[in-house]
């Protein structure tokens, strides 16, 4: 029997991970283990509850004001007697995070393969997204296993010589994850509040946009605000403090936005599904939004994602006030510019992401 270690740790990895290991755990042929790190921890544990999750370690790493070597250092100590009790044939990480990459290398140094879910994902740019692109170019380095979600994250890796023969195009498990959360029937207060306008849902909290950046993307989203009585907002802030003094700065008591705590896997899934449009400068929410139909307006310079520009569901608007400004106020005040994006086919998978992962561990092929 295959021994199959999933080591995540943040909100956006237990959203991609946790319908992969139920997938696993379901498989007579694996032994499935899952070590959280906590990187997050208040946003993971909520994900994990709508999962059904009990992690077998918890290494509970989050601190106050943690920063990229408090992660990285307490990941690598934390992690190594796990792996050594463990002795997993593979670890699964996912994506970008600085536990993806902190454990590849614990890996690594233990000699252990590494199985990468959303692999080959690229700007070229290091420094956009900060870490996330390093940490992704790094973990491809090491990685035995490359479950890329589309043809171009599978061309990305062969042009920078990975071998064909270790790689899988296999769509992206963010897409499984909605079969789970999504309820036509959903409603909750906010939602009601809502009712009889376009609802709008916006994240940001990138590292690289904290400052000038982020101030832009506030003031456009508040001036489109001020110019449509038909519309409202809501944002789920980050528990970021420095994202929620630029946030209550600019938006204040204004009663057509709704600033609220972070919500779980569930909810948020749910409030895009009742959604018009989406302004983010997050990554999944880019795979997520187009298979519910939801147009995507991306606040940030680069994007790892360009098979959702090329189909048509995404649009990159970059951090300039107006940019944003005039790219929101289209698809408000156009319907065929709306009707275009929201109608564009999903490159992102068909929702059996998770199958061909574990198909592949179990079996060493694809099944069909």
């Amino acid at each position: 029997m295959k021994k199959v270690l999933l080591v995540f740790g943040t909100r956006p990895e237990a959203i991609k991970m946790s319908p992969l290991v139920n997938e696993l755990k379901s498989r007579s042929g694996i032994c499935t283990t899952v070590c959280v790190t906590g990187q997050h921890r208040q946003m993971l544990d909520q994900v994990l509850k709508v999962f059904k999750i009990s992690p077998d370690y918890d290494l509970s790493i989050m601190k106050k004001n943690q920063d990229l070597f408090d992660v990285t250092d307490n990941i690598l100590g934390s992690l190594k007697p796990v792996l050594e009790k463990e002795k997993p044939d593979v670890v699964l990480v996912h994506g970008d995070t600085s536990t993806t990459f902190a454990t590849a290398l614990a890996c690594f140094y233990l000699k252990i393969p590494v199985g990468h879910v959303e692999a080959g994902l690229r700007t070229y740019n290091i420094y956009s997204p900060y870490p996330e692109e390093f940490n992704r170019e790094a973990v491809s380095i090491i990685s035995q296993f490359n479950f890329a979600p589309t043809k171009l994250a599978k061309e990305n890796l062969v042009k920078e010589g990975k071998d064909p023969q270790k790689i899988w195009v296999t769509g992206n498990t963010a897409i499984d994850a909605l079969k789970t959360t999504v309820n036509k029937n959903y409603m909750d207060d906010n939602l009601k509040w809502a009712r009889g306008k376009r609802l709008i849902i916006i994240t940001a909290h990138r590292r690289e946009n904290i400052g000038e950046p982020m101030h832009n993307m506030f003031n456009a989203i508040k001036r489109v605000l001020d110019e449509h009585d038909d519309i409202c907002a809501i944002y789920p802030i980050h528990m970021n403090p420095v994202v929620r003094d630029e946030a209550h700065k600019v938006f204040g008591n204004d009663d057509r936005i709704r600033i609220i705590e972070p919500l779980d896997v569930l909810d948020f899934h749910n409030y895009m599904h009742h959604s018009y449009l989406i302004l983010t400068d997050s990554g999944g929410i880019q795979e997520e939004a187009p298979a519910l139909g939801k147009p995507v307006l991306v606040m940030r310079d680069t994007t790892e994602r360009p098979e959702g520009i090329k189909a048509g569901t995404l649009k990159l608007v970059g951090t300039t006030e107006n940019k944003i400004y005039k790219e929101f106020t289209k698809l408000l005040d156009n319907q065929d510019e709306y009707n275009k994006m929201a109608h564009s086919a999903n490159p992102y998978g068909d929702g059996l992401a998770c199958k061909r992962i574990a198909d592949i561990l179990e079996f060493g092929e694809m099944k069909h």
